[in-house]
């Protein structure tokens, strides 16, 4: 078999291919992935690592992304979506965070976190009002769900929200938030005075809402994190998601951007094996390509299995989701097994970079710092094993 039989080529970037993965496609979905793959090198490659050392998100792309129908890609034509299979948003989350997990985590929390809840569990008039300014990037939404004391055990939330006449007054504070310093509109999660979980739209300018920024982060720094502050912030019942049935709703949303989160890490590795291939193809140590020796090739040699393996799993979560059959235990094991891979890989990468690794002229180590809150974030890797266990053996070990 030779190179080109096992590297598929677009817009300058290689990807491996060595059980056909393309063929798994139809055209229109290879097509989408193509114009995203081409909008990521052109548009937010060139700025990315500049971004990422200032510390910045780059808005100007938020109604680029609006305009080609990236942002809400599974919610329906009407409400102003693309409409499109969640096999198309798994190929479009693995392009953005083939660039930067952070551009990825602004599209996930867009489309899964706060328009797919709106679309599952809000009213008409709340579908109507918010769904088609979040889908072109006018509006921008963040997700409000994780406190400061309470992540992987989200049922501890001591967020409070009260009846007060036609209203709600919300009191409590969130943590770790994306996109919620900027955003329009904050999905909340709290429990009222009898301990039911509510969901609710609030507009971010509502007065006792804030949104300060958490700086100094040296991973996702290409992303806008913040802590939400909600001091007897006053909500209309026109607010509340009336679909809300409880904790289960909430974590609902998290399965969606699991889901898009098990795509993008194979998207992250592949930008990492790419850029060391390349490198290590170029490099010559004692009179020869550093790709030429034998530690070298057993490396790509594993690393090119569990890509592989990847593609897989992903390809086939997507036909599930698609088809209705999805189960949560099943992102669980592709959102630990890939984000697993993919911090391994980038890890083995910038070893084989070198010294140049650590430099921001080569994307390996950005994508190493990344992928540190990745493995994190939507689930650790402990919660999804403790999940998969639960699965297996029918024991929740996590109470």
């Amino acid at each position: 078999m030779t190179v080109a039989e096992t590297i598929n080529t677009t817009a300058g970037f290689q990807e491996l291919d060595l059980y056909n993965f393309q063929e798994l496609f139809s055209e229109e979905e290879l097509m989408v992935r193509d114009m995203v793959r081409n909008f990521c090198d052109e548009r937010i490659m060139p700025d990315i690592a500049t971004h990422w050392e200032n510390g910045t998100f780059p808005t100007e792309i938020i109604r680029e992304l609006g305009d080609l129908s990236l942002l809400g890609i599974v919610v329906d034509e009407k409400y102003g979506g693309a409409g499109m299979t969640s096999t198309v948003y798994g190929l479009v989350c693995h392009e953005l965070e083939r660039c930067d997990s952070g551009i990825r985590s602004f599209a996930s929390v867009q489309s899964s976190l706060v328009m797919y809840p709106i679309e599952a569990y809000g009213s008409e008039e709340q579908k109507m009002k918010y769904l088609p300014k979040l889908a072109t990037g006018e509006m921008v939404g963040c997700f409000g769900l994780t406190e400061p004391d309470f992540g992987s055990d989200p049922g501890g939330m001591r967020t409070k929200c009260r009846k007060d006449g036609e209203d709600w007054i919300i009191n409590g504070q969130k943590m770790w938030i994306t996109n919620g310093t900027g955003a329009q509109v904050a999905i909340v999660w709290c429990r009222d005075e009898e301990g039911n979980m509510q969901g609710f739209i609030v507009d971010c300018d509502s007065e006792g809402f804030s949104a300060p920024e958490q700086k100094h982060k040296w991973s996702l720094r290409a992303s806008v994190t913040s802590e939400l502050v909600l001091e007897d912030v006053r909500v209309p019942e026109a607010n509340r998601m009336p679909g809300v049935t409880g904790l289960g709703s909430a974590l609902m949303c998290l399965t969606q951007a699991r889901y898009g989160i098990a795509w993008g890490a194979l998207g992250a590795a592949q930008a990492c094996f790419d850029e060391a291939r390349r490198y290590t193809l170029e490099r010559e140590i004692f009179q020869k390509p550093l790709a030429a020796y034998q530690i070298t090739q057993d490396k790509f040699a594993w690393m090119a299995s569990e890509i592989t393996k990847a593609q897989l799993l992903v390809e086939r979560l997507g036909r599930l989701k698609d088809s209705g059959k999805l189960k949560p235990h099943q992102v669980s094991v592709a959102k630990r097994n890939n984000v697993d891979m993919a911090i391994k890989i980038a890890r083995e990468c910038r070893t084989m970079l070198g010294a140049n690794g650590v430099t921001l002229e080569y994307q390996t180590g950005r994508h190493q710092c990344n992928l540190e809150s990745v493995l994190t974030y939507e689930g650790t890797h402990e919660v999804h094993s403790l999940v998969i266990g639960h699965t297996v053996t029918g024991i929740p070990a996590y109470r």
